[in-house]
């Protein structure tokens, strides 16, 4: 009886053994695939392209927080003008045309022929980040940086909806359930809305930014999807001299609509008197608004090149990413406040960005089998 006992131990034990063995060589196996996958990947590129998509995701890791974080700076510190910050995001237009011109002469390339309907979309795309700018102004304005950052992030299931109601982008069940996901982190937010609010906002402040922040969501969405319909209309290809072409268009004319507001409401007088006042002096307000224009458009060359030299999944990867850069930059350089409930609320955006990640990567897959 006891030799028995013996023997099936030792062959319960040689089973242990040999099923930690296998497990041991799937996960080996599967880091050696990864690993070969990655080095296949790196050889089917030149170094180039390797170097400005590194520089093209620093892009959006770093710039794109920064421009947030910036805003947040200029209104904690005595600025007061939504269209002054609104007028510093889209006055640096002439950078990216700085990077066109050259492509026309190096890669031999033409400037895209222009027509009434390809001018009138231009227009009207940038009236629309006009506007948008401004709802973000407001938002910064009484929001915390982490908070406004967070709210930020239902742009992607505007995005995913306005994508399929306009471009017939395909919604599958991942998709949809980072919608729901989004929605739910939002939510928890609105719930925890005493926790973060300065002493010097109201109530109702407090409201309208949370609103504007959610507006300014659903109009970058809807900007996203009419921009992909202007490609699929009017240009038909997507090279990266006419993305960049139609960058350098939109913030032309939403640097026009912007500064049509800010003489109007003669903000540009009141920048002397502002910068006064401002914690720091005149120096400290004019590299806030010089360092806005900068980010704000580094960030968004970075956005347009990840586009063309990887994916859209990688730029979701990325915006996934930048999100809790954010809101982890604000509690520690401006002393946001991170309750328990807010925590709770990015931990949810970035699984629904993971779920919307998937469903977008997973529906390519399919599309291309």
């Amino acid at each position: 009886m006891q030799e028995l006992l013996l023997e099936k131990g030792d062959r319960m034990a040689e089973e242990v053994m040999t099923e930690t063995e296998s497990s041991n060589f799937s996960v080996l196996e599967w880091i050696c695939k990864a690993k070969n996958m990655a080095l296949e990947a790196y050889k089917s590129k030149p170094i180039s392209h390797w170097i400005l998509l590194l520089l093209s995701s620093l892009g959006m890791l770093v710039a794109f927080p920064a421009s947030s974080l910036l805003s947040r700076v200029y209104f904690a510190n005595g600025g007061t003008s939504k269209w002054i910050i609104s007028w510093a995001a889209v006055v640096g237009w002439p950078i990216p045309a700085f990077i066109l011109f050259p492509t026309y002469i190096f890669n031999k390339t033409r400037p895209t022929p222009m027509n009434l309907c390809l001018f009138l979309s231009y227009v009207f795309l940038g009236f629309l980040s006009a506007a948008d700018n401004l709802m973000y102004a407001y938002a910064y304005a009484y929001l915390p940086a982490s908070t406004a950052a967070l709210l930020a992030s239902s742009s992607l299931a505007f995005s995913a909806l306005f994508g399929f109601w306009i471009v017939n982008n395909k919604l599958n069940v991942s998709v949809i359930n980072s919608i729901v996901i989004i929605t739910a982190a939002m939510t928890i937010i609105a719930l925890d809305s005493d926790s973060d609010r300065y002493p010097y906002v109201t109530n109702s402040q407090y409201i309208w930014g949370f609103v504007w922040d959610i507006l300014g969501s659903a109009l970058h969405g809807l900007i996203f999807a009419l921009s992909e319909w202007v490609f699929i209309k009017f240009l038909g290809r997507r090279s990266f001299h006419v993305v960049l072409e139609q960058q350098v268009m939109v913030s032309f004319f939403a640097f026009v609509f912007t500064t049509i507001g800010v003489i109007v409401n003669n903000d540009f007088r009141g920048m002397a008197a502002e910068a006064k006042t401002f914690k720091g002096g005149e120096t400290a307000y004019n590299l806030v608004i010089i360092w806005s224009v900068i980010t704000f458009q580094l960030g968004v060359l970075g956005a347009t090149a990840i586009l063309f030299l990887a994916s859209t999944v990688m730029a979701g990867v990325l915006n996934a990413v930048r999100v809790p850069i954010t809101a982890i930059a604000a509690v520690i350089f401006m002393n946001d406040p991170m309750s328990g409930l807010k925590i709770l609320s990015l931990v949810i955006t970035f699984w629904g960005f993971a779920s919307y990640i998937y469903g977008t990567s997973s529906g390519s897959k399919l599309s291309q089998s």
